[in-house]
């Protein structure tokens, strides 16, 4: 079922990229130069399909996005280690109390 739900949300996706990708097929140049136009020579370019660019702009806008929140999150990561460290530090003292009460009450009977 999780898979055929899958299936169903990720197919107009995969048809919405395609119809882009049909669309958008001429070339067009990409310049890594911003400058270069004014001072009159071209500086390092390359001829892509538009589908291309898009698709690869996308792409690592999605990864420096994830990047970015991964970064964001340490914090919150940090905190909840040190939860979870705290949480078993004191589970280990209720638990050496409790075995240590026990003994005293042995030892008073």
């Amino acid at each position: 079922m999780m898979r055929f739900l899958k299936l169903l949300l990720l197919l107009p996706v995969v048809l919405g990229v395609l119809a882009i990708a049909l669309a958008n097929r001429q070339l067009v140049m990409v310049s890594f130069d911003p400058f270069a136009a004014a001072e009159g020579h071209p500086g390092p370019q390359i001829a892509a399909p538009l589908y291309l660019v898009l698709l690869v702009s996308v792409m690592v806008g999605v990864v420096i996005g994830g990047v970015a929140t991964w970064i964001e999150q340490g914090r919150h990561r940090r905190a909840a280690r040190r939860a979870i460290a705290e949480a078993r530090r004191l589970t280990a003292e209720a638990t050496r109390f409790s075995s240590s009460k026990s003994l005293d009450k042995r030892k008073t009977l």
